[in-house]
């Protein structure tokens, strides 16, 4: 784990360079603060803000899109929940990349799904147009964000504030325009359908940036924008202004006074082994995470190999629910942790009908190989069990924060309330491996016909056969590790152990306002 977790946080350091030293300081010479600068800026001091899918494409085209060219996040600005969406522009002008837009539409579902204000710091030189074919046309192509924003500014009544603080270009200006509100920095925004360049060439008219769309135009003559700051930073001081003037959210439950858990957390990192198929105690994790006070498991006896228990994050209640790992027994039988049995599905199917009727959100702790197979669970209905598991989960209009330590395997993926059942937010540590299956699985699967025919024979596997086993293995290997998933967006986050606590209670904060429809 010590090993993952640094080579984590020297690839998250790389990524947060943006485009680098020169371009920073490019940035810096223009007198405008870059996007994470600006971030640190418009949270609460000494808050914590959690980075969304700043692994996103790192491993694509060839390095030049670090975090996809924009930053995206979850926080506190003058004490409430805030999502931000900020434009690098150390990153090719701050252009859109195809995953630019996968990572706006993440930061605005989470914004309208949990009724979040969100902040659009915009600096964009607009479209990467090599790339326009993956970021233009298509369900959720560019112009998706523009439905999002109509959708919270309509009817969902979600905040929004945009900044324009530096460039906004073309279809790209239709952002701030259909947000709540439109603040420009005089002397370094620009806001328009097409720039100097674009209009001499369709209209023959030349004029330069500042009279075609500048801040003061736009604010004593267009109209479109609503305030004009000196510099980058009283434009963040005018965001903070307008979120002490929001209207104060539905108040929550008192919760009991949080209690630390009941282990330290400098030690998650010895917890899990470092071979992933070896057993290990997940209550090792629970009480190194989850409030020391409040704490009691659900059905203890029966169907062992899942975890479900009544818990408390930082004083808030929440619904448990873990795989336990190794070698258990019920009623006498051997069970296998990480497998889902026919009892274990129908004991979580129960326990989280019981969590929606009483309002507690979920949380799971994902190390989970699958279902059981074989005759035996067959005639026992595990297909009808495992709906039932699933249509819980699916049906539950709680908030459902995911944690995957481990495996994340199969259909147990899915019914652990996989990305695909619209979670409130997915996180992982360094170890999480999400696939169908192991790659010595689909070894098996896919040349058990050959290997048994070169056994029984007792003849040697042929050289080709060899590599392209080899092969596989190695395929599965670099498709399970975490980061490849994060570059996909398969999880919001990759985070280092010791931080889970205070990621978990920041996004339980943020979820408190889940709507209890989809989108």
């Amino acid at each position: 784990m010590t090993r993952l977790v640094e080579q984590l946080h020297k690839l998250e350091a790389r990524l947060q360079e943006g485009g680098g030293p020169s371009r920073i300081e490019k940035q810096h010479r223009a007198g405008k603060w870059t996007a994470r600068e600006r971030i640190v800026r418009l949270f609460d001091s000494g808050s914590f803000f959690q980075e969304i899918g700043l692994l996103i494409a790192y491993d694509r085209y060839d390095g030049q899109a670090p975090a996809a060219g924009v930053v995206t996040g979850i926080g506190k600005i003058e004490g409430r929940p805030a999502v931000v969406v900020a434009n690098d522009a150390t990153v090719k002008a701050g252009s859109w990349w195809p995953e630019t837009i996968t990572k706006i539409l993440r930061a605005q579902e989470i914004a309208m799904r949990n009724h979040t204000p969100i902040v659009y710091l915009v600096d964009s030189a607009g479209v990467n147009l090599p790339y326009q074919d993956g970021i233009f046309p298509g369900q959720y192509g560019a112009g998706r964000i523009f439905y999002y924003n109509s959708l919270m500014r309509r009817k969902l009544r979600v905040p929004q504030i945009a900044a324009v603080m530096g460039p906004c270009i073309a279809g790209g200006a239709y952002l701030p325009a259909l947000s709540d509100v439109i603040v420009m920095v005089q002397g370094a925004s620009f806001m328009g359908l097409g720039g100097p360049n674009l209009v001499k060439g369709a209209t023959g008219q030349v004029v330069d940036a500042e009279t075609i769309g500048g801040a003061k135009m736009h604010t004593a003559v267009s109209g479109v924008a609503h305030y004009m700051a000196k510099d980058d930073e009283e434009c963040l001081a005018l965001i903070r202004q307008r979120f002490r003037d929001l209207p104060e959210p539905p108040p929550a439950p008192p919760a009991p006074e949080a209690s630390p858990p009941a282990r330290s957390s400098e030690d998650l990192y010895a917890v899990l082994p470092a071979d992933h198929r070896q057993p290990y105690q997940v209550e090792d994790v629970v009480f190194r995470i989850f409030d020391r006070e409040g704490y009691l498991e659900f059905q203890p006896e029966h169907a062992p190999e899942m975890l479900c228990a009544n818990a408390r994050l930082e004083g808030r209640a929440v619904a448990l629910i873990a795989n336990r790992r190794g070698f258990l027994k019920s009623d006498g039988r051997p069970r296998i942790g990480g497998i889902i049995y026919t009892e274990s599905a129908r004991k979580v199917s129960y326990f989280v009908e019981t969590a929606e009727r009483l309002g507690l959100p979920l949380v799971y702790l994902q190390d989970v190989s699958g279902f059981m197979v074989g005759p035996e669970v067959e005639r026992e209905g595990i297909i009808r069990a495992g709906a039932e598991m699933v249509e819980s989960m699916s049906c539950a209009t709680v908030p459902k924060i995911i944690l995957t330590l481990n495996h994340a395997s199969g259909a147990g993926y899915y019914a652990m309330a996989g990305q695909g059942f619209e979670p409130s937010f997915t996180f992982s540590w360094p170890t999480a491996r999400i696939g169908v299956m192991e790659g010595d699985s689909a070894i098996q699967a896919l040349y058990s016909v050959e290997l048994e025919k070169y056994k029984a024979s007792g003849q040697p596997l042929p050289e080709e056969l060899r590599a392209s086993i080899e092969r596989t293995r190695a395929d599965y290997e670099r498709w399970l590790d975490s980061r490849y998933a994060a570059a996909r967006g398969h999880c919001d986050a990759v985070i280092d152990p010791k931080d889970s606590r205070q990621t978990l209670a920041l996004a339980l904060e943020v979820a408190r306002g889940r709507s209890p429809q989809p989108l």
